[in-house]
């Protein structure tokens, strides 16, 4: 893989994860205001929602960079 490749994949993972992590932030708070449970129990589903959406915007941004990369 070549530099240009491999520093294509790395900036869409970030922008997959920082993209991910905001969008799960808020809709993790939007369902945290919804569910019934005590305070840190809403912040934990808040913080998992967003590492969870931050994982999968930024492998998904990730590969697709990569299948772009493999394109040229």
């Amino acid at each position: 893989m070549a530099r240009d490749c491999k520093q294509a994949v790395v900036n869409g993972a970030g922008v997959g994860a920082a993209l991910g992590v905001s969008v799960g932030t808020v809709w993790g708070g939007w369902e945290a205001l919804r569910l019934p449970v005590p305070f840190l129990y809403r912040l934990r589903h808040v913080g998992q929602t967003g590492v969870q959406s931050a994982a999968m915007f930024g492998l998904c941004l990730g590969a697709g960079a990569l299948i772009h990369c493999g394109r040229s």
